[in-house]
């Protein structure tokens, strides 16, 4: 699966992270629309880093993973902004 960022930065999920990280995006692309600020986006992301995939332990967050997690972040503030009237 391809994810292109609002920036337009693409990022191939199968060979671009490591299994740890795709279990992290996984939670992390639910968590986008079930997340009712950022900051519990945010929150459920370090949650999902440190236990790592399977209990495994704390995942280190590649450059891939910060760039695709801060568009997901922008992707829950969007709906939180208030309409300009």
């Amino acid at each position: 699966m391809i994810y292109t960022t609002q920036k337009g930065e693409s990022f191939d999920l199968e060979k671009d992270f490591s299994s740890a990280e795709r279990h992290i995006l996984q939670k992390l692309l639910l968590w986008k629309d079930l997340a009712v600020s950022v900051e519990e986006f945010r929150r459920k992301k370090q949650e999902a880093l440190m236990k790592g995939w399977g209990d495994s332990g704390p995942v280190q967050e590649s450059r891939n993973l910060q760039s695709l997690t801060q568009d997901l972040e922008e992707l829950v503030i969007l709906p939180l902004r208030p309409e300009s009237k």
